[in-house]
């Protein structure tokens, strides 16, 4: 008799980022990162139990949700790690995956995270039961599922989460609700993904001193969202991002992400600081699209931006807004 099992898990957007691996250590940083969880982005996964031949994934087609197209590579990249979970659960029976985001797919909108996150928090409340076993604890499913995705160990925590090696740590600021925004400049899919781009960025010459470097930042940042200093959050993050971008485009041979779009959401967003004083936070993944963490009380200043950029032809997308 079949059974179907489902989950959801929602994206999330570093402000100190993830960018380098330690070889061999299953997808371990080699700095430690920072983010704020967005549970408006997120995955939903399906798993169907049935006389299968093999595991086998499919699209998820259910409304709210864009049915996502997967090269083969990424729909095995996504079976090797149910595979992964299977083992550790000593499963051998086979499968059918279905899944699909709210959001659009590899384009630097964190899509792997919250892909990977979801996969890991269905497959092991399906076969916990099948198995009649315990229930993992929360820890022990992020570092599962951060052996398929590095920086979807930061989905299961929320709303803040530092990721340091094997420590997955839910962190508590004063800012305990942000409103997000992110402004989709191009949604087509990268040439380069983030996994390669963890690979290319150790040929810059920029790459050394770039973890003393994060490590500085967290500090610093940790500091000023604690002390509620926002005007300095602002600038630590600013600085980040294009310090990851500035190993993009440093690499042997170099890469980018940026579009004509990526550079009028920043401007057009950085403008609100020089003149008032204020404004949101602003970051950039692997990718063109433009992130903006605002707080409640710069709701109508959000509101204005989100208009502004929608007359531009922009897509976006937001929570609370």
């Amino acid at each position: 008799m079949k059974k179907i099992w489902a989950d959801t898990a929602p994206s999330n957007i570093a402000l100190i980022k993830y960018m380098g691996k330690k070889e061999g250590t299953g997808n371990l940083p080699d700095n430690p990162s920072l983010s704020y969880t967005l549970p408006h982005l997120k995955t939903k996964v399906e798993i169907e139990s049935g006389d299968y031949p093999e595991d086998m994934w499919e699209p998820l087609v259910e409304e709210g949700y864009t049915t996502p197209n997967l090269a083969p590579k990424e729909s095995q990249r996504f079976l090797d790690h149910f595979q992964t979970i299977k083992s550790h659960f000593n499963i051998e029976d086979n499968f059918l995956i279905r899944s699909a985001n709210n959001f659009p797919q590899d384009c630097g909108l964190a899509s792997s995270a919250s892909s990977f996150a979801a996969l890991t928090k269905c497959s092991v409340k399906s076969f916990t039961e099948l198995k009649n076993l315990e229930a993992p604890t929360l820890d022990e499913v992020a570092s599962l599922s951060r052996k398929g995705s590095g920086s979807s160990c930061r989905s299961f925590m929320e709303p803040w989460c530092m990721w340091s090696e094997e420590r997955i740590l839910k962190v508590n600021f004063s800012y305990t609700k942000l409103l997000h925004m992110v402004v989709v400049s191009d949604d087509s899919k990268k040439k380069v993904s983030s996994s390669l781009a963890h690979k290319k960025v150790s040929t810059s010459m920029l790459y050394q001193g770039r973890t003393e470097r994060a490590i500085t930042r967290m500090g610093l940042l940790i500091e000023a969202l604690n002390l509620k200093n926002w005007s300095k959050a602002f600038e630590l993050c600013w600085a980040e991002f294009w310090d990851m971008h500035a190993l993009f485009e440093t690499s042997d041979p170099s890469f980018g992400y940026f579009t004509k779009g990526s550079l009028d959401i920043l401007n057009q967003s950085k403008s609100i600081w020089t003149k008032i004083g204020d404004g949101p936070l602003i970051t950039m993944d692997a990718g063109p699209n433009v992130h903006l963490l605002f707080r409640p009380e710069q709701l109508p200043m959000a509101e204005s931006l989100k208009t502004k950029f929608e007359n531009c032809n922009y897509r976006v997308f937001s929570s609370g807004i």
